[in-house]
């Protein structure tokens, strides 16, 4: 018998595109979504990358009535939850409208794991880790004390987690998967990152200028202590990414998960500055963007890449695709998405 598993927050670029890996894996999903922050251009291009037209529910997972209705109407063997706001920026100005979100939505879907009985997969995030003393980081690297609240509801979710799993241990076991910074779109060009007004991450900026949308892509912080002044990061196809999250709940539905809450890191291993992204943009493109140096953003850490060598062991994944081809991916997206030739 087939395992369903619900996507909260499926709709968006990292849902829609683990949806796609969950359906060619085998599982039946149901996706559910309040399109707060997207519209159904994802959800069009998961349709017809898998030619399935999947349940889907408008909800929003703030409202615990309607979680639990959903939990009550279709069996869920396993939830995989992004529904929650994810701009750094923006938390630092607006953090209780994040804390208000990301805990309530998240606190509504661990309740009705407890009563139904399902396995949570967390969409954590290497905010956690601050700004860290030592790196690469590894799952056994201290939390820091969160630079931002997106960072702080990150931390929080995590804890929640752990102790729902420790007091409900026949009803629920998790999985936090810590993933460094998503980019790319998938292969055929039918779904990507898509934000609603100025973008808050960086390759939607840089695309969006090379496509002239936006005239100028700023660049924040020139004096950080890295090669090049501009902060590095670790950037994860989101391809790699969605299926990472495939690999744990295969791993928390066959029941080989050694405890009842892990951990893992989801990244390539490799710093690559903010400069370095763009100069590769370019190149691979055979594009060249307008680009300035800007005064460092609030939240932003100087630096952070992962130590993906547990999620190797464990979960039986590894991060596959290049930069090049995560950046070209990024380009067609936008020309497909800009009506671009």
């Amino acid at each position: 018998m087939k395992k369903t598993v619900l996507v909260s927050g499926g709709a968006g670029y990292i849902g829609s595109h683990v949806t796609v890996e969950l359906v060619e894996a085998g599982y039946d999903v149901v996706i559910a979504d309040n399109m707060s922050n997207c519209d159904d251009t994802c959800l069009r291009g998961v349709r017809e990358i898998t030619g399935r037209d999947l349940p889907f529910y408008r909800m929003d997972f703030c409202d615990a009535k309607a979680v639990e209705q959903l939990f009550s109407d279709v069996r869920i063997d396993a939830v995989i939850h992004f529904a929650a706001y994810k701009a750094v920026g923006e938390s630092v100005a607006e953090p209780v409208k994040y804390y208000l979100n990301n805990l309530t939505s998240f606190l509504n879907v661990l309740d009705a794991a407890r009563v139904h009985g399902c396995n949570v997969l967390f969409s954590s995030s290497a905010t956690v880790y601050g700004e860290p003393d030592k790196l690469p980081v590894t799952e056994e690297s201290p939390r820091q004390s969160a630079t931002s609240p997106y960072g702080n509801t990150k931390q929080m979710c995590e804890d929640f987690l752990r102790d729902s799993v420790k007091a409900y241990p026949e009803k629920i076991r998790g999985i936090a998967l810590r993933y460094f910074n998503p980019i790319g779109a998938h292969p055929s060009a039918l779904i990507g990152e898509l934000p609603r007004g100025v973008p808050n991450n960086l390759v939607p900026f840089i695309t969006q200028t090379a496509s002239g949308i936006r005239e100028c892509l700023s660049i924040f912080g020139n004096d950080y202590p890295t090669p090049d002044g501009t902060c590095q990061r670790d950037y994860i196809d989101i391809v790699d990414l969605a299926k990472a999250h495939v690999c744990a709940v295969r791993r928390m539905l066959d029941g080989k998960m050694e405890s009842g809450y892990e951990i893992f890191n989801i990244g390539t291993g490799r710093p690559v500055s903010v400069l370095e992204l763009v100069n590769t943009f370019e190149r691979v493109n055979g594009l060249k963007l307008n680009y300035r140096f800007a005064p460092r953003r609030a939240g932003d850490v100087t630096a952070i890449w992962a130590d993906p060598s547990l999620a190797e062991r464990k979960l039986g994944w590894k991060a596959g695709r290049s930069l090049d081809e995560t950046l070209k991916s990024a380009w067609e997206w936008e020309k497909h998405i800009r009506g671009i030739k």
